[in-house]
């Protein structure tokens, strides 16, 4: 899911995709998929156009901060498990609810959510994530639709 060993790192794979997509640059596999992540929300244009200014930025969400690294770096997770159905049974998952949302958007918020509720609980309980409830939790969402 992370793409450097600091959260700097990270950005800066953003940063210098975006940038280089700008420059009408011959683009990796990789950052052409961050772009099209980036491109998906141009609410975060502001930030991945300014890495002087956000490159250091820590995001406090209980001041009512989204960090938009984080965001957009649970696309490209959601988007990489579901090309290489891993864990088993995410892409079918993926398919199920596209077929009750239809908005492949709005499907990978919804399971970006629960990779991060999944991923959270992981890191409070000091165990690996729990895949199981995780696709079980993303085919009730499914059902309920």
């Amino acid at each position: 899911m992370f793409y450097g060993e600091t959260v700097q790192e990270t950005r800066q794979m953003f940063f210098a995709s975006w940038n280089k997509f700008c420059q009408k640059q011959a683009l990796l596999p990789l950052e052409q998929e961050i772009v099209r992540v980036i491109q998906d929300h141009p609410e975060y244009h502001h930030f991945i156009e300014n890495p002087g200014k956000y490159h250091e930025h820590t995001y406090y969400p209980e001041f009512g901060e989204a960090n938009p690294f984080l965001h957009l770096g649970l696309h490209l997770a959601i988007r990489e498990q579901v090309a290489t159905d891993r864990p088993p049974g995410v892409s079918a998952a993926y398919t199920h609810l596209l077929s009750a949302y239809s908005d492949p958007l709005a499907v990978e918020h919804l399971m970006m959510d629960q990779l991060a509720e999944c991923l959270w609980l992981s890191q409070k309980n000091n165990q690996p994530p729990n895949e199981n409830q995780y696709l079980e939790t993303l085919m009730e969402l499914a059902n309920k639709k």
